[in-house]
């Protein structure tokens, strides 16, 4: 069964394609009678009900257009054309039977989140079919393959079992040897998948690729080396090989996974915005604790992805403007963008309406990856040769010599900034590791800890669990300051760094009193009915 969803789910990554390593991702099993039942006990969300469809993705570009538009009617100009929603809305396929899940111990602690596919046992095709009633019985055969990070897959696999009834028919086993896990990205159509796979767009959000596993077919007799292969071959022409891409890609997205998330509550890890939490669903293990967070509780502390600079880089607009935003309010922004009548500027009397800009730059892992490369100084340049260069016909005109040497200039310019990049990206990734934590110097205060492994790929990101009044999403704290200035760790000496918080674009808005989704009036209705 498939729900169809037209939605902004943003920029797509470039096409590719990548099999996951078992350090990476694995595959467990609980498969028998009562499969679903006993599942429905130890995970948070909903098996008994339809998964939400990811939440769609902060339209940063209408916002910016819709107060452009009413800056320039304000002044009598043309307003520039709105860009219909209908253009920028995709249909979407999301399989009810792919859904994201936390698993919790008995405190309400994360042991790891997953990826759960159900599917019938010994099916002929390994697609997900829909049968007519999908009910909970005794009876159920169904299987659930568990895709899950590699560095949380046996801590899962004890977990499991310690909660097994002796008599329980349940099977619980490692199906990772048996079952290839793959991604691809740069498409939003997971349909058509040919015998011996099975695939799915990321339940999570779609902007992290399409999940396909290599399953094979009861009638088939390749090994699941031979299926990856084959999956490989099929892939090549149109997306290409991309190792290592899903690290970059879902760091930038700010979304933290397996062992990164042990000993956090489900909310910290901002597991709600992902659905994978269901506060409507009855008891299951761990629950006490996730549910008072959301109704009485605030969440004082969020997974965020940071982006980690040194004081001798200039800090990117997006949080130029950020820092005007938490100093000034959204009441005063209009007023010192554009000046006021007695500064001797034009009263464009721009009115916000009801858009509250976001107290941090609202980013794509894309538009992150862009940023990157301008500031660690990888943007590609290309000079055109001279003319008398070797091939090109003509004298070297004295314009052009000029022209010449400020084309050198910028190629010495960008050099040096490849270099201070590769610095920076060297000292970051040696102390920004997993339980390092990021200490303001301004009041000696820990502001965060990093979660992260090391940094994405080539940037210097790291997902970090921050201090929500540290970041300007939660009252009580300073604002932040783009001159603000942090240690990592024992690092001691060295370059001042600056840390540059940024929303993902599926987050929603925040509330700053409950640290919270803010809730809309629509939802609030939906809650009382």
């Amino acid at each position: 069964r498939t729900a169809a969803a037209a939605g902004r789910f943003g920029k797509l990554w470039g096409r590719g394609h990548e099999t996951f390593p078992l350090s990476t991702r694995r595959i467990l099993s609980v498969s028998g009678p009562g499969s679903t039942k006993y599942l429905q006990g130890l995970v948070t969300c909903d098996l008994l009900s339809e998964p939400p469809t990811p939440r769609e993705e902060y339209d940063v570009e209408e916002h910016a257009a819709s107060v452009a538009k009413r800056a320039m009617e304000a002044q009598d100009a043309n307003p520039p054309q709105m860009i219909g929603s209908e253009e920028r809305e995709v249909r979407v396929r999301f399989d009810s039977r792919t859904r994201s899940a936390c698993f919790l111990d008995h405190r309400g602690r994360i042991v790891t989140d997953a990826l759960l596919w159900k599917r019938p046992i010994d099916d002929e095709s390994p697609e997900l079919p829909a049968p007519e009633a999908d009910p909970i019985r005794e009876e159920d055969e169904a299987e659930y393959l568990i895709d899950v990070a590699g560095d949380a897959a046996d801590a899962l696999l004890a977990h499991l079992k310690k909660y097994k009834l002796r008599k329980s028919k349940v099977k619980i086993g490692d199906r990772s040897e048996e079952v290839g896990v793959h991604a691809v990205y740069g498409t939003l159509n997971a349909e058509g998948t040919p015998p011996g796979y099975a695939a799915a767009m990321d339940p999570r959000h779609p902007s992290l690729g399409m999940r396909v596993l290599s399953v094979g077919t009861p009638a088939d007799d390749l090994t699941p080396q031979q299926r990856t292969s084959n999956f490989q071959s099929m892939m090549s022409n149109f997306f290409p090989p991309a190792a290592g891409t899903y690290s970059v890609l879902r760091t930038l997205s700010g979304v933290a996974e397996g062992a990164e998330l042990r000993g956090k509550t489900a909310l910290e890890c901002n597991q709600e915005f992902m659905g994978s939490v269901s506060f409507s669903k009855g008891c299951y293990l761990g629950q006490e604790l996730t549910a008072r967070s959301h109704h009485t509780g605030m969440i004082r502390k969020r997974i965020l992805p940071v982006a980690i600079i040194d004081d001798r880089t200039e800090v990117p607009r997006p949080w130029i403007l950020a820092d005007m935003i938490q100093e000034l309010g959204p009441d005063k922004l209009g007023e010192n963008l554009f000046g006021t009548p007695e500064e001797g500027m034009i009263d464009v009397g721009l009115d916000l309406g009801d858009y509250v800009p976001p107290p941090l730059p609202r980013i794509s892992a894309p538009g992150m990856g862009g940023i990157y490369s301008m500031l660690l100084g990888t943007a590609p340049t290309v000079l055109p040769p001279p003319a008398g260069a070797e091939g090109v016909e003509g004298p070297v005109a004295p314009e052009m010599e000029i022209e010449m040497e400020t084309d050198l200039e910028q190629e010495e310019a960008a050099r040096k900034l490849r270099e201070a990049g590769e610095q920076l990206l060297a000292r970051v990734s040696e102390h920004a590791v997993r339980g390092a934590k990021i200490i303001d110097e301004k009041d000696g205060k820990t502001i965060g800890q990093i979660l992260s492994t090391s940094p994405a790929p080539g940037t210097t990101v790291v997902l970090a669990q921050m201090r929500m009044d540290r970041v300007g999403l939660a009252e009580g704290g300073a604002p932040w300051s783009r001159k603000n200035t942090i240690r990592i760790g024992d690092e001691k000496g060295g370059q001042s760094l600056r840390y540059l918080p940024y929303l993902p674009l599926w987050w929603p808005d925040i509330d700053r009193a409950s640290g919270k989704a803010q809730i809309v009036e629509e939802d609030r209705r939906e809650e009382e009915e």
